[in-house]
């Protein structure tokens, strides 16, 4: 259920002595290929850290062989020495896997601002390199994580097709807090023994990323760091039908994009907000997304209070097509605002378990999106005041 569950790849976690805690905190993936096609999308914010520059200008053929990835540190904002570590790292990497530099791409995620400890590390990269296995997914998965409570790993394999042959997608992620849009605060490596050529890759990572990390919102902030990247080793020598492997790759992200909700740092609940019969789909992702960025409705729900009138107000403030006195809202099955109005008595809903359904009803056409967010809790706070960010 890893990133080496494809044929193909080999992967390790290791302790470099980046964290203080002693934990994990360096990861590599291999492609032995026969394929070493890859695509990756990365986060839209303009401030991006070295390895994004660097990992950008390694994707732009196509093709990676490896790709490494330490937590502790993000390695943003270093500037000129920044990158130069970025590229030392690589240059390591490339050295003791007999590799070029230029195919390896480079993953960081920690504290923004501070210069990377170098001489811990590429002994970091050495080590990994001599724990390369097989079967080293579950502890690449580890070693990235930075307030993660848990790893987070996900896998959907095919069918046997007409020649008997299958293919799998295995994905590894980290992230627990700053998630939202170009993807969040997280880093996500995903693999596949299918043959694909990186173009088509490209597409369906996009695709998938789409409807899944970019509708992860947990608190509207956007990490300096993000990175989706999706190798393809060609090890099973099945060729897909590319609408089944997008909707494969989709689930796979969808697993993991769920895992970072649900690990979100002090969230109590995972909310889902469902706007359905939008006049697009645009619409429908914009009021969902605009309610689950209201500090007042996600306050409402860790107190567990249905608060519809906080989900109208910020559907309000959209330019989306309504007619305010048509929308119904229910909240975990009750529709408690009917026509813009009161609806069913808000005490019918229960907000005691750890999901919770919104679902807003435009009555202005057919299209719908769903964005997954989290309350706003006291933990919460707490715990982005005491880590430096």
């Amino acid at each position: 259920m890893s990133v080496t569950t494809a044929l193909g790849f080999r992967a390790a976690g290791v302790t470099a002595g980046l964290k203080k805690s002693g934990n994990p905190d360096m990861a590599l993936v291999v492609n032995d290929g026969p394929d070493f096609h890859a695509a990756a999308v990365f986060t839209s914010n303009r401030v991006a850290a070295a390895p994004i520059h660097w990992s950008r200008q390694v994707l732009s053929d196509g093709r990676v062989d490896a790709v490494v990835l330490n937590s502790g540190g993000a390695n943003a904002c270093t500037g000129p020495e920044g990158f130069q570590n970025t590229h030392a790292t690589a240059e390591k990497v490339a050295e003791v896997l007999g590799l070029s530099a230029t195919d390896i791409a480079v993953c960081s995620t920690g504290l923004i601002g501070e210069q990377l400890p170098m001489d811990k590390i590429l002994p970091g990269v050495e080590a990994a390199a001599a724990a390369l296995t097989a079967d080293g997914g579950a502890a690449a998965a580890t070693a990235i994580m930075t307030t993660d409570t848990v790893s987070k790993e996900a896998l959907w394999t095919s069918p046997n097709d007409a020649e008997g042959l299958s293919y799998s997608i295995g994905g590894m992620a980290k992230g627990a807090g700053m998630l939202a849009p170009g993807l969040a605060t997280m880093l996500v490596v995903i693999t596949t023994d299918a043959g694909i050529d990186p173009d088509a890759l490209d597409a369906a990572l996009h695709d998938a990323v789409r409807v899944t990390f970019n509708r992860a919102d947990s608190d509207g902030c956007m990490s300096t760091n993000d990175t989706v990247l999706l190798l393809a080793s060609g090890a099973s020598n099945a060729v897909p039908n590319m609408d089944e492997f997008t909707k494969g790759l989709t689930q796979v992200c969808a697993t993991l994009a769920r895992a970072l909700i649900g690990d979100a740092e002090g969230a109590s609940h995972d909310i889902a907000i469902t706007t359905k019969n939008a006049d697009s789909e645009r619409d429908a992702e914009i009021v969902s997304r605009e309610v689950a960025r209201s500090n007042l409705f996600k306050a409402a729900i860790f107190g567990n209070d249905p608060n519809w009138g906080r989900v109208l107000s910020a559907v309000g403030t959209t330019d989306a097509v309504f007619d305010p006195d048509k929308i119904n809202v229910s909240i975990n099955g009750v529709q408690i605002c009917r026509n813009g109005c009161i609806g069913d008595s808000r005490d019918l809903v229960d907000l005691t378990p750890r999901e919770v359904t919104v679902e807003i009803d435009l009555n202005a056409g057919l299209a719908e999106a769903t964005i997954w967010t989290n309350d706003l809790t006291h933990a919460y706070v707490e715990e982005n005041s005491a880590y430096s960010s």
